[in-house]
């Protein structure tokens, strides 16, 4: 078996890889934080503090200002913690999912209801 990383490539895609980890860690780690209601609240006080604690680079305080989950992922976060940020405001599933799919709520509920009757 070959050593070789394999490179999978899926258009528009970012793949969640060692690379990607290492390179979201504080962004994830801030993330994981909002399980506990005291830390949700430390950030809805002090977004900027709170990001500074973590040590979240300009790429990702740029996505977490945006509430944009593609610029989050393009800058190492794992759709997993990420789904703890986006509850911080009220997103559903179906909010992230429009988003990554570019489509609006309404369009991507549609599409999903349209699957299941597939």
């Amino acid at each position: 078996m070959s050593t070789e990383a394999i490179e999978h490539e899926i258009p528009g895609t970012v793949m969640f890889d060692g690379t990607q980890a290492m390179k979201g860690y504080a962004l994830n780690k801030m993330c994981y934080s909002f399980n506990s209601a005291s830390s949700r609240d430390s950030f809805r006080a002090d977004e900027e503090g709170y990001m500074e604690r973590f040590g979240l680079n300009e790429q990702q305080k740029t996505a977490i200002r945006h509430r944009n989950v593609l610029e989050l992922i393009a800058a190492g976060g794992n759709i997993y913690y990420l789904a703890k940020f986006a509850g911080i405001f009220g997103l559903s599933v179906q909010d992230v999912g429009a988003q990554q799919t570019g489509m609006s709520v309404e369009d991507f509920k549609a599409y999903l209801k349209r699957q299941g009757d597939v």
